[in-house]
């Protein structure tokens, strides 16, 4: 037996183990492509509806699935860890603090995209967004609702109560009328 012999006989062997380790590889890439996917579609797509569930577990998956060891993403989690400094943040109130959010948002989406071969221009991922009005307002009404019935039951409101329509009371017999 010769060399050439040996080394079919180990490649015939080996073959099955190594395509196996490849399959495996391949299929754990694919899995953690398919995670930072996810993060990333499911933040664009509730972009409009940050209070949403989905939404706050996406970006908190954010830093489990970007990893430090890739040029991109560490770029993304720098940006996520402003993100996430601003929203704990009181130091701006109202719009200011919601448009800093916004852009910081945007920031975020458009790292992610960099880093998954996405070729989103920030523009696109700030305003190519739909969030019918009837959305809004109907977040804005279940908010007042929520509060108004937390201020009677904290006893801070009344509740407001009109009596109308009273059976007829029974009339009382004149004393006249009994004797």
């Amino acid at each position: 037996m010769n060399f050439t012999d040996i080394l079919m006989i180990a490649a015939t062997a080996l073959s099955p183990l190594i395509a196996v380790q490849v399959t495996r590889y391949l299929d754990d890439q694919n899995e953690v492509r398919g995670r930072k996917l996810h993060v990333f579609k499911t933040l664009m797509a509730t972009r409009a509806y940050n209070l949403s569930p989905g939404h706050v577990e996406a970006l908190n998956r954010t830093d489990l699935e970007f990893s430090s060891s890739k040029k991109v993403e560490i770029d993304v989690l720098e940006v996520w860890q402003q993100y996430l400094d601003h929203l704990g943040s009181k130091s701006l109130e109202g719009q200011a603090w919601n448009d800093k959010r916004v852009d910081l948002l945007v920031d975020l989406l458009h790292a992610m995209g960099k880093s998954l071969g996405y070729n989103f221009n920030k523009t696109h991922i700030k305003n190519a967004t739909y969030s019918p009005t009837a959305h809004g307002r109907l977040e804005l009404e279940q908010e007042r609702m929520r509060q108004l019935t937390l201020e009677v039951l904290e006893g801070k409101r009344s509740f407001p109560m009109q009596v109308t329509n009273l059976p007829n009371a029974p009339q009382k017999e004149s004393p006249q009328n009994s004797a």
